[in-house]
């Protein structure tokens, strides 16, 4: 009897020793992949969260250039034609001068708001890390492009921020906040099996938690 209740026991062990091997082998896997997938964009939030938080620190000159184009007769009839013919109230810019000005002011157009008056046509073009606008005049044909740039700092704050990003940069936003969530799930699952052998673990991770939400508590208004 005794041996048939340890062989029993001894049965349910190994399951149990292989249930926690399989576990084990999975969650390492599935935590160094979202590890991997993450760790650029963990690196490139950290240290974007320490420029902003001291952004007093970090000063920097904004640059402005200021470029000035004569457009030719032929894509000003066209411009003008557009701002007469269209019963849309912010016609796109005809594709033709979408190009010409992208070719020589190194500009992306597409699906870009265009603000029409009788007189002009203006295009906000806001970016990472500055500023830009472009102005045409109907009566002239005078083309204005003012680019501010305010550095590399202020560049990868904006891309913390997702400001004036694009649509590319907020998928990949999501897809990074997705890994991060996988590994911070693995990695608290995998804290909880191996908490036996390691007393300081909850108490760690406590302390994680309770840090913040003290700080939000007391010290914020």
């Amino acid at each position: 009897m005794a041996e048939s209740e340890d062989a029993g026991y001894s049965a349910s062990s190994k399951l149990s020793y292989r249930q926690r091997t399989f576990w084990l082998k999975h969650l390492h896997r599935w935590h160094w992949i979202s590890a991997a997938l993450c760790l650029a964009g963990l690196l490139l939030f950290a240290i974007t969260g320490f420029t902003l938080n001291h952004a007093a620190w970090i000063t920097s000159t904004p640059r402005v250039t200021t470029t000035t184009l004569e457009l030719p007769l032929e894509l000003l009839a066209a411009a003008r034609s557009a701002a007469a013919d269209s019963q849309d109230p912010a016609p796109p810019l005809p594709q033709d001068l979408a190009r010409w000005l992208g070719d020589r002011l190194e500009v992306r157009l597409a699906h870009r708001q265009v603000e029409w008056s009788a007189q002009e046509i203006y295009v906000s073009l806001p970016r990472p890390g500055g500023d830009a606008w472009l102005t045409l005049d109907l009566d002239s044909g005078e083309v204005t492009h003012e680019l501010t740039d305010r550095g590399w700092i202020a560049y990868w704050n904006d891309l913390h921020k997702g400001r004036n990003t694009g649509g590319q940069w907020s998928l990949f936003i999501d897809v990074f906040a997705l890994a991060t969530l996988v590994f911070a799930a693995t990695g608290l699952i995998l804290l909880k099996m191996h908490a036996g052998h390691r007393p300081g673990t909850w108490p760690l991770v406590g302390l994680g938690l309770v840090v913040p939400l003290l700080i939000a508590l007391l010290f914020i208004h």
